[in-house]
């Protein structure tokens, strides 16, 4: 059997803009949530005020620095480089009529800088922040007025970028609304379900619209959606469980099934008539909603069990998701079941649910790191979680999947999203920045580094399988 990955598949790395570029305030930037949340996306909301701190506001610093990173990821082989738009860089208060033109500057020169490595730019217009002004002004998705602001924010960047950028993505995760919904949907306090699912279905009238315009201003482009791969096995054989992980799995495909399909699931209009749920839909959301996704993009990261007696068991925090732990897995030091096989039954799902191209735009592993007296980070359990996982891409590849690439959460060391995290390390490059904000956010190369150049390298056929 051929060991290598099809031809033209993008390798790379993922990040976020709110994970990376610190430069909070700088060029015009308005606040965001993720401003307004300094201990991650389950912190309270903080008033800034001059003079706070907060580690994600300098992060790795990539504003100033993303031509060295650009040049380690080209370094390493990188095809593609995942990264996030921040839309108050662009529209600090996020309803202004026109854009602010140093925003548009910057990611100008990111995404050349990109080209001159020939690094292809895969870019996610929200990825857990929208522009703070918003949710004063307008309470945030709750509010049918921050469709047409996002419907502007997009098509500013599809018309700009649009022979720079051929790849997009709408919104980052778009299910963990249900989970943090300040950070999703920029809705605060504890919002009833008719509350969160009326700004979700905003949400996902935006993204329908964003995609009826990149199909327009880029036409050679295409548009994906992204969800969390939150894949839920039964507890047990039993009936019961079973139909309990089916559920539980429907909570989040719902919103590829409304990306992909065009309109609600019948599961869900039931859910809603159960829980008294009652949605303001306009007759032109149903037509929007229409416009569905080139592809699905997703993130991967574990898996999780349920059963229909959950007060037998006690859940787990992982990847923003309470999860039920499955008793045959190990895992992670945050945590976090390793699941690799998953993966492939989790890409044979989606494949098998939608028809459509698939592309792993995260996973990946965080651990606490520290050079060792040589300078050294030999990071082999990074290396066998990544070499596991991308076997069972293969696999999936091979049972008739189409898999467009894989892009790998945080080649950098990064500020993580759920609680601003710097000893959290996912990278093949160790950033010398601690939690206090010291260090001198020096670069220097992981032994994963080395190992993923020749992954990418021989297209695949150096994984241990």
């Amino acid at each position: 059997m051929n060991t290598v990955f099809p031809e033209g598949f993008l390798w790379g790395g993922a990040l976020a803009a709110n994970q990376v570029e610190g430069a909070w305030q700088e060029d015009g930037k308005g606040l965001t949530t993720s401003d307004m949340q300094p201990e991650g996306i389950f912190g309270k909301v903080v008033r800034r005020k001059p003079g706070d701190f907060c580690i994600k506001d300098k992060a790795i610093d990539f504003y100033h620095r993303y031509p060295e990173d650009i040049s380690l990821f080209a370094e390493m082989g990188f095809t593609c480089l995942r990264v996030s738009i921040a839309w108050a860089r662009l529209f600090p208060q996020g309803d202004e009529p026109e854009p602010n033109e140093a925003g548009l500057a910057w990611y100008d020169k990111l995404f050349d800088e990109l080209a001159a490595h020939h690094i292809q730019p895969l870019v996610t217009l929200s990825h857990y922040e929208m522009p703070w002004g918003l949710v004063e002004k307008y309470g945030g998705w709750a509010s049918r007025e921050v469709i047409s602001c996002f419907e502007r924010y997009a098509r500013t960047v599809f018309q700009h970028y649009a022979h720079k950028v051929k790849l997009w993505l709408t919104f980052n995760e778009i299910n963990m609304s249900l989970h943090a919904p300040l950070t999703g949907v920029g809705l605060q306090g504890n919002p009833g379900k008719t509350e969160i699912y009326q700004a979700i279905h905003h949400q996902l009238v935006a993204s329908s619209l964003a995609v009826k315009a990149c199909h327009e201003l880029v036409p050679d482009g295409r548009i994906g959606n992204m969800l969390l791969g939150g894949l839920i096995y039964p507890l047990s054989c039993k009936p019961t469980d079973v139909f309990a992980a089916l559920r539980e799995n429907q909570n989040w495909q719902f919103f590829g099934d409304v990306q992909c399909r065009g309109a609600y699931p019948g599961y869900m209009k039931r859910y809603f008539r159960d829980n008294n749920i009652k949605l303001q839909i306009e007759p032109s959301d149903l037509t929007a909603l229409s416009h569905t996704v080139d592809f699905v993009s997703l993130s991967y990261y574990m898996s999780g069990c349920a059963t229909a007696e959950p007060e037998l068991v006690e859940k787990l925090r992982g990847n923003i998701l309470d999860m039920i732990p499955n008793p045959h897995l190990q895992s992670s030091e945050w945590g976090w079941q390793i699941d690799p096989v998953g993966l492939r039954t989790l890409l044979n799902m989606l494949w098998d649910r939608y028809q459509k191209p698939l592309f792993v735009v995260e996973n990946g592993l965080g651990a606490s790191e520290k050079p060792d007296a040589d300078g050294k980070i030999n990071d082999d359990y990074r290396i066998n979680y990544i070499n596991d996982h991308l076997v069972q891409a293969w696999e999936a590849i091979n049972d008739g999947v189409e898999l467009m690439g894989y892009t790998y959460w945080g080649p950098i060391d990064l500020i993580s999203a759920s609680k601003a995290e710097v000893k959290k390390r996912y990278g093949f490059i160790y950033v010398d920045l601690q939690q206090d904000g010291s260090g001198s956010l020096r670069r220097s190369r992981k032994k994963s580094f080395y190992w993923y150049q020749q992954i990418i390298k021989s297209n695949g056929a150096a994984l241990k399988r």
